[in-house]
C-alpha cells in the first residue's frame, strides 16, 4: 500500500520535492505544531502542512500516517489529507484508480471502526467526498453498496462496530454534499441521486430505531443520521415512518435531543409544505406530546419542554398557511395553536427560570400575516375564531413582561438583566404586530384593566402588575398616533393614582407621559429606525451622520444616549457599499481618534481616564451594530442572507488595524485600571460576536496582546475575550496555534493567582472556570497539550467550588459537567479524574451537606449525575467510601439515610431531573430543614 506506484494521483508528482514531504518530516511538523511553544514556529509548521496536503506526496505519507502505531492527532491528520485530496484535487486522479481508491478507505474505515472516532469520522467524511465526485456515472449505487459491505458477515469488526461506522458514514455524506464545491450542474445530478438513494437508507434506520435490541448508542446515531438526510429536502411523506419513530423516541430521555433535532429538521423543510396530508397526521402527534409537556414544566425540567416546545412551533411556524387553509381540520389547528400559546406562557421569569416563551413568538407574526392574507370571507371566520385568541395572547405576554420580586431580581446576574431587558423589546414588538389585528379595542382592553387595578380596594395591586401594563401601552403608542385615541385622556387621569415605589415603574411611567427633554426616546426611535429600515436610508445616510456628529461632539445627550446613537450609525452603515461606509466612518471617528491620541500622552488622571473610556465605548458601541455581511437579498420577500463583503476587508477590521497601535499605546499607560481594560477588551469581543469570521485577520496580534495584557495584570474582561476567541475560532486549523498559546498563557497565570491566594479575585475565577469549560465544549484538543497542567487545572477548580460567590461556583460547576464527559475521549482528563476525581466527589458532597447555598444545589447535582453516567465504576467506590465517614457531609445524617442516597444517585445514570430532586431532597435531610416550613418553595 504504501509503494509509490499504487497510490491514486501518484503520477502527477511535481511542486515539491518528495524528499520533503516524507513521512518523518510531517510527523515532525505536526510535533511543532501541537507543542511548541513558540508562535512563529508554529505557524511555520501550520503552513508547510498545508502545503504537505495538497503536494502530490500526500498521497503516500495519508496512508502511512494512519498506521496502528501511530498515536490519534497523527492519523487524524493522514485522514483530513486524504480528505482533501480527493475533494479539492479530484481532476488529478486516472480513473483506474477510483475503485482501488475505494476499496482502501473502505479497508480503513472497517479498521477505525473500533478505533479513534476522531479518526473514524474524517475517514468517513473523505470515503463521503469520493462517492459525491463518482456518483451517479462512475458508481451509480454508491449509499446501497455501502450498506451492503457493512452489513457483511465475514468482517473482523463486530455487528455493533460496524453498524456506528456504516451510520458516521451515512450521517457524514449528506452534510459533505451541503458543503462540497461540486460544480452546480453536477450538484444537482448528484442531488437527484442522493433523493433515489435514500430509499436504501431509510428502511435501514427504521428498522434500527424500531427493533427492540439496537442499543441506545445506535438509535441515537440513527436519529442524527436521519435529521442530517432530510435536509436534502427528501418529500415529507417519505419521511413518515421515521418522523413517527422519532415521536415515540421522545419518551427516552437519552434519545430526546437528538430526536427532537430529527422532528423539528424534517418539519423544517421548506419542501414539506406540499404535503399537506402528512402534516396534518402530524398534528395529532405533536398534540400528544402535551402531557409529557406539563409534566416538564411541573417538575422544573426545562430541556424537555424546550425540546417540545420547537416541535410544536416548527410545525405551527412553517406551516400555519398551509394547514389555516385546511378548513375543515380548524379545530385541530387551533388545539396545536393553544399548545402553543401554553409554551408563550410557560410558568416563571426568562431567562431564569425557563427558556422556551421566547421560542414562540415569531409564530404569532406568522399566523396573523397568514390569517390577514386571506381574501375577505375566509379572513371574517378567521378573524371571529382567533381574535380571543390574541387577547388571550396580549394578557400571556403582558404576564411575561412582568419583573420578579425586587429581592429575586437582585440575585440575578447583568446578563440575565440584560436577556430579560432584550426579552421584553421583543414582546413590545408583538404587541405592536398584534395592535393590526385587534385594533382600538386592544387600547381599551389595556385601560379598563389598569382602571380596575388602580381603583379596587379590595387587594393591593403589585407595582409589577401595573409597570407591565403601562409598558403594553407604551409598546402600541410607538406605532400609532395616541392623540386620535379616546383612553388617552383617561390614561393621564390615571396616572396620578400610581404610587411609584420602584425606579422600573418610575421609568416606564416617565416613558409613558414622555420625557421633557426626549433624549431618550428621540434617540432610541433612530436607533429603531436604522434597524429597521437601514435599507431606506442610505440616501439620508450622510445628514444622518452628520447630525449625529455634530450633537455627540456638542456632547447634548448623557453617555448612555451616546452609545445608543453610536449604535444606531452602525446600523445605518452596514446597508451602504464599503467604500461609503470607510468615507463616512474616517469623519465620523477622526475626532475621536485624535483626541484619544492627544490622552494617550498625557500622564493618567481621573479625569483623562473618564474621556478614554467614554471614547471606547462608543467605538466599541458602533461596532456591535455595524456588520455589513448581511444585505437584502429580496426586496419584496424582505429576507436576508449572509453574505462574504465582496468589495475587500471589512471596515471594522480596517478601522481595528489602524487604531490597534494607538490602543496598546492607551494600554501601556493604564494596564493596572479595571475600567480601561475592560473597556478595551469590549470594543474586541463586540467586533468579534458581530464580525465571526471576517475578525480572522485580527486573531494573531488580538491574541499576542491579550497575553501581554493577562501576564502583566490578570483582569476577567482579557479571560472573557479569550473565551470568544475560543468559541469562534480554536476549531480552525490555521488559528489553532496563537489561540492554543495564548489559552496556555492564560492558564498558566491563572494558576499562579491560585498559588497566591486567589479568594480577593472571583471575577477572575468566575471568567477562567467559564473559559476553560468554553475550551472543553469548542475544542477539546486544548487539553492534550504537554505544557497544560490538567492537574493543577482540576485542583484549582475544586478549590473554586468552594468560594462564597455564587457565580464563581455555577461556572466551576459548569467547568466540570463539560469536563467529566470527555474522560474517555482525551487521555490527560481521564487520568486526572482517576487520580483526583474523589477529591472532587467530596467537595461537592461538602457543598450538600450544607457548606454551599441551597440555590445551587441542581449545580451540584449536575456533576454528580456527569459522574455517574461517565465514571460508574469510580464513582461506585468513592461515594460509599466518602459516606462512611462518620459525621461526614452533616453529623445530622444517619448510616441508613447517606446509604440510601449513596444507592438512589448510582441507580440514576438517565434521568438528570430525578438526581436533582435526591440532591435537594439530601440537603435539606443534611441542613435539618427536611419536613420544615423552609421547605415550602424549595
Amino acid at each position: 500500500m504504501e509503494r509509490r506506484e499504487e497510490q491514486p494521483g501518484a503520477a502527477g508528482a511535481g511542486a515539491a520535492p518528495a524528499l520533503d514531504f516524507t513521512v518523518e518530516n510531517v510527523e515532525k511538523a505536526l510535533h511543532q505544531l501541537y507543542y511548541d511553544p513558540n508562535i512563529e514556529n508554529k505557524n511555520l509548521a501550520q503552513k508547510w502542512l498545508m502545503q504537505a496536503q495538497a503536494s502530490p506526496q500526500a498521497w503516500h505519507f495519508s496512508w502511512q500516517l494512519l498506521q496502528p502505531d501511530k498515536v490519534p492527532e497523527i492519523q487524524y491528520f493522514g485522514a483530513s489529507a486524504l480528505h482533501i485530496k480527493i475533494s479539492r484535487y479530484w481532476s488529478d486522479i486516472p480513473t483506474d484508480q477510483y475503485e482501488s481508491l475505494k476499496a482502501q478507505l473502505f479497508t480503513q474505515i472497517t479498521r477505525f471502526a473500533s478505533g479513534s472516532k476522531i479518526v473514524l469520522t474524517r475517514l468517513c467524511v473523505a470515503l463521503a467526498s469520493l462517492a459525491l465526485s463518482m456518483m451517479p456515472d462512475a458508481w451509480p449505487c454508491a449509499v446501497a453498496d455501502m450498506v451492503r459491505l457493512f452489513q457483511a458477515e465475514d468482517s473482523p469488526v463486530d455487528s455493533q462496530g460496524r453498524c456506528l461506522a456504516l451510520l458516521e458514514l451515512l450521517t457524514v455524506l449528506p452534510e459533505e454534499f451541503q458543503t462540497s464545491r461540486l460544480p452546480q450542474y453536477r450538484k444537482s445530478l448528484v442531488r437527484t441521486s442522493l433523493a433515489v438513494e435514500c430509499g436504501a437508507v431509510f428502511p435501514l434506520l427504521e428498522q434500527l430505531l424500531q427493533q427492540p435490541s439496537s442499543p441506545s448508542c445506535v438509535r441515537q446515531k440513527v436519529l442524527k443520521c436521519f435529521s442530517s438526510w432530510v435536509q436534502l429536502e427528501v418529500p415529507l411523506q417519505d419521511c413518515e415512518a421515521l418522523i413517527q419513530a422519532a415521536f415515540a423516541a421522545l419518551q427516552d430521555s437519552e434519545l430526546f435531543d437528538s430526536s427532537v433535532e430529527a422532528i423539528v429538521n424534517a418539519i423544517s423543510q421548506p419542501d414539506a409544505q406540499r404535503y399537506v396530508n402528512t402534516l396534518l397526521k402530524l398534528i395529532p402527534l405533536v398534540l400528544g406530546l402535551q402531557d409529557q409537556l406539563r409534566q416538564a414544566v411541573q417538575n422544573g425540567d426545562m430541556e424537555t419542554s424546550h425540546g417540545i416546545c420547537r416541535i410544536a412551533v416548527a410545525l405551527g411556524e412553517n406551516h400555519s398557511r398551509a394547514l389555516l387553509d385546511q378548513v375543515e381540520h380548524w379545530q385541530s389547528f387551533l388545539a396545536l395553536v393553544n399548545m402553543i400559546m401554553f409554551c408563550t406562557g410557560i410558568p416563571g421569569h426568562f431567562p431564569v427560570n425557563e427558556t422556551t416563551s421566547s421560542l414562540t413568538l415569531t409564530f404569532w407574526y406568522t399566523l396573523q400575516d397568514d390569517i390577514l392574507s386571506f381574501e375577505a370571507e375566509k379572513q371574517a371566520v378567521y378573524q371571529q375564531v382567533y381574535r380571543p385568541v390574541y387577547f388571550q395572547l396580549v394578557d400571556v405576554l403582558l404576564h411575561k413582561a412582568q419583573f420578579p420580586s425586587d429581592e429575586e431580581y437582585g440575585f440575578w446576574s447583568s446578563d440575565e438583566k440584560e436577556q430579560f431587558r432584550i426579552y421584553r423589546v421583543d414582546i413590545s414588538d408583538t404587541l405592536m404586530y398584534v395592535y393590526e389585528m385587534l385594533g382600538a379595542e386592544l387600547l381599551s382592553n389595556l385601560y379598563d384593566k389598569l382602571g380596575r387595578l388602580l381603583t379596587s380596594s379590595e387587594e393591593p395591586y403589585s407595582w409589577q402588575h401595573t409597570e407591565a401594563l403601562l409598558y403594553g401601552f407604551q409598546s402600541i403608542a410607538e406605532t400609532i398616533d395616541v392623540n386620535y385615541s379616546d383612553v388617552v385622556p383617561g390614561l393621564i387621569g390615571l396616572i396620578p393614582r400610581i404610587s411609584i415605589s420602584n425606579v422600573q415603574l418610575a421609568d416606564t411611567v416617565m416613558f409613558t407621559i414622555g420625557n421633557p427633554e426626549l433624549s431618550i426616546s428621540s434617540v432610541s426611535t433612530l436607533k429603531k429606525i436604522c434597524r429597521e429600515c437601514k435599507y431606506d436610508l442610505p440616501p439620508y445616510a450622510a445628514n444622518i451622520v452628520a447630525v449625529s456628529q455634530d450633537v455627540l461632539m456638542k456632547q447634548i445627550h448623557k453617555t448612555s444616549q451616546c452609545m445608543w446613537l453610536m449604535q444606531a450609525l452602525g446600523f445605518l452603515l452596514s446597508a451602504l457599499q464599503v467604500e461609503e461606509i470607510l468615507k463616512n466612518l474616517h469623519s465620523l471617528i477622526s475626532p475621536y481618534i485624535q483626541q484619544l491620541e492627544k490622552l494617550a500622552e498625557e500622564i493618567p488622571n481621573p479625569s483623562n481616564k473618564l474621556a478614554i473610556v467614554h471614547i471606547l465605548g462608543l467605538l466599541s458601541n458602533l461596532f456591535t451594530t455595524l456588520d455589513v455581511s448581511h444585505h437584502e437579498d429580496d426586496h419584496e420577500g424582505s429576507e436576508l442572507r449572509k453574505l462574504p463583503v465582496p468589495q475587500g476587508p471589512n471596515p471594522v477590521v480596517v478601522v481595528l488595524q489602524q487604531v490597534f497601535q494607538l490602543i496598546q499605546k492607551v494600554l501601556s499607560k493604564w494596564l493596572n485600571d479595571a475600567q480601561v481594560v475592560e473597556a478595551v477588551c469590549a470594543i474586541f469581543e463586540k467586533s468579534v460576536k458581530t464580525l465571526l469570521d471576517d475578525f480572522a485577520p485580527m486573531v494573531p496580534q488580538l491574541c499576542e496582546m491579550l497575553g501581554r495584557m493577562y501576564s502583566t495584570i490578570p483582569q476577567a474582561s482579557a479571560l472573557d475575550l479569550t473565551r470568544q476567541l475560543v468559541h469562534i475560532f480554536a476549531h480552525e486549523p490555521a488559528h489553532f496555534p496563537p489561540i492554543e498559546a495564548l489559552f496556555l498563557l492564560v492558564t498558566s497565570v491563572t494558576l499562579t493567582l491560585f498559588q497566591q491566594g486567589p479568594r480577593d479575585h472571583p471575577d477572575i475565577v468566575d471568567s477562567f472556570m467559564q473559559l476553560l469549560a468554553q475550551a472543553l465544549k469548542r475544542k477539546p484538543d486544548l487539553f492534550l497539550c504537554e505544557r497544560l497542567d490538567v492537574k493543577a487545572v482540576f485542583q484549582c477548580a475544586v478549590l473554586a467550588l468552594k468560594f462564597p460567590e455564587a457565580p464563581t461556583v455555577k461556572a466551576s460547576c459548569g467547568f466540570f459537567t463539560e469536563l467529566l464527559p470527555r474522560c474517555g475521549e482525551v487521555e490527560p482528563v481521564g487520568k486526572v479524574v482517576q487520580e483526583d476525581g474523589r477529591m472532587l466527589l467530596i467537595a461537592v458532597l461538602e457543598a450538600i451537606g450544607g457548606q454551599a447555598s441551597r440555590s445551587l444545589m441542581d449545580c451540584f447535582a449536575d456533576i454528580l449525575f456527569a459522574l455517574n453516567k461517565h465514571c460508574f465504576s469510580l464513582l461506585s467506590v468513592w461515594i460509599k467510601e466518602a459516606l462512611q465517614a462518620p459525621g461526614f457531609p452533616s453529623a445530622r445524617l444517619s448510616p441508613e439515610q447517606k446509604d440510601t442516597f449513596s444507592q438512589q444517585i448510582l441507580r440514576e445514570r438517565v434521568n438528570k431531573r430525578r438526581v436533582k430532586e435526591m440532591v435537594k431532597e439530601f440537603t435539606l435531610l443534611c441542613r435539618g430543614l427536611h419536613g420544615t416550613d423552609y421547605t415550602a418553595d424549595y
